[in-house]
């Protein structure tokens, strides 16, 4: 009965609007009166209740740990939960918004990559969404989320609040999975990394560009968490709202003093009106002291009511949720660490590359360097022929074995000037030879 009787309050009245009820508009008449065209109908039925939408979500109770499928609209959730609509975007699977954290009055909203949840101190709101992004892989981690919830429900051995215990299971769902995926890239990391060291190739080249393209998307992600939970650690105040059990029983004791206070004032006046009935007439002197001092209690007991947040929000214990966020802290640091060191370990490996290729560049001008230099001793010999191929006599031509000894004092000669210049190029340490 009580599981029924939460349904519906969770769920909206499925009532519909009348054919001509006040969300249907029927546009006027055209110009041409009754022989033009017909009147066109235009419903702004669906469009006044977009954000009434209702949405699958996993409802699990505080006290037993079961679980059931409820739909629930967003207006009858801000409604009930005294949430902004800014808070319920964020679980929304059209939208893509980074992990976050909210401590409200009444709820803790999560949204830690696959799991978005509303909790609060009696129940938790896991949004279940067949069409969200991430198909069956965002269904298996609704689905492990709420049997993980369960089992630590049912084996519960501390005084932890459920919040907490929710709050538990949502990080250690999001802090797993991160670090799964980091260690899934580290294993396909490393071994392309040390493949591209021995080949350098298009083909290694346009994979490793892919990985540092997953490899940032997926730093980004465990970064923003990290930070998310570092600014609730910094944070006395919002820390202390997450206390929402605690809030609520206080919430509760504030409420029963308040009735006290009333029937103690009923009492009160039941009490004077008898005594006045049965003795004798008493001055109407005498009687405003003890209204105005009634009226006092009453008003001290509302300002305690309404001051109940500002007030009660620094006097709790947030030790037992800092050691809660500090042991899921040093996880995801953890993994932002190995991350880090991957890309620290990328970026080494396109160093050892630019070196290699500034190695190859330095060779490649070193020989064409060389070149130059071949190209220098044989232009000389072009020389010698050119003279040698003039059209005029020379005396040097009828010497018996001129042109050989010409060829072989030109070798010699070209020879020697190259060794100068190698050993020019040594002094200098162009390149080791």
């Amino acid at each position: 009965m009580d599981h029924d009787h939460l349904k519906d309050r969770l769920l909206l009245p499925s009532s519909r609007a009348p054919a001509n009820g006040p969300h249907q508009r029927r546009a006027a008449p055209t110009a041409g009166g009754p022989g033009g065209g017909a009147g066109v109908s235009i419903d702004v039925n669906g469009l006044k209740r977009r954000g009434g939408v209702r949405r699958s979500w996993v409802r699990v109770d505080a006290a037993t740990g079961a679980a059931e499928a409820v739909e629930v609209a967003k207006p009858a959730l801000m409604r009930r939960l005294d949430l902004p609509a800014r808070d319920l975007r964020l679980l929304d699977p059209l939208f893509v918004y980074p992990s976050a954290i909210l401590g409200r009055e009444r709820a803790v909203v999560c949204n830690l990559e696959r799991v978005r949840c509303i909790i609060t101190a009696d129940e938790a709101l896991v949004l279940h969404e067949q069409d969200a992004a991430g198909g069956a892989a965002a269904d298996e981690a609704v689905r492990r989320y709420v049997v993980e919830l369960q089992r630590r429900l049912v084996d519960r051995t501390d005084d932890l609040p459920f919040e907490f215990i929710a709050l538990e299971v949502a990080l250690e769902a999001a802090c797993s999975f991160l670090d799964s995926q980091a260690i899934e890239l580290e294993a396909e990391a490393y071994p392309l990394l040390d493949e591209l060291t021995a080949k350098i190739s298009t083909l290694n080249l346009e994979r490793v560009r892919r990985l540092k393209s997953k490899l940032v998307a997926l730093t980004r992600r465990v970064q923003k968490v990290r930070d998310e939970i570092e600014q609730l650690m910094d944070d006395d105040g919002d820390m202390a709202e997450m206390y929402l059990m605690e809030k609520k029983m206080r919430m509760e004791e504030s409420l029963l003093d308040d009735e006290d206070l009333q029937g103690v004032g009923n009492n009160h006046n039941n009490h004077n009106g008898f005594s006045s009935s049965v003795s004798a007439p008493v001055s109407p002197a005498s009687t405003p002291p003890a209204s105005r001092r009634l009226e006092k209690e009453f008003s001290f007991a509302r300002s305690r009511h309404s001051s109940f947040k500002s007030s009660d929000s620094s006097q709790y214990n947030i030790e037992e949720l800092e050691m809660l966020l500090e042991a899921y802290f040093v996880v995801i640091d953890y993994t932002l660490s190995k991350l880090t060191s991957l890309k620290e370990y990328i970026d080494d490996t396109e160093d050892f590359i630019n070196i290699q290729l500034d190695n190859v560049r330095n060779q490649l001008i070193q020989f064409e360097l060389l070149l130059t230099t071949a190209t220098f001793v044989v232009a000389i010999f072009g020389v010698v022929s050119g003279v040698f191929g003039m059209n005029f006599e020379v005396a040097l031509f009828s010497v018996p074995h001129a042109f050989e000894w010409s060829l072989i004092i030109t070798g010699v000669c070209g020879a020697v000037i190259f060794c100068c210049f190698l050993w020019y190029f040594k002094k200098r340490r162009f390149f080791p030879l």
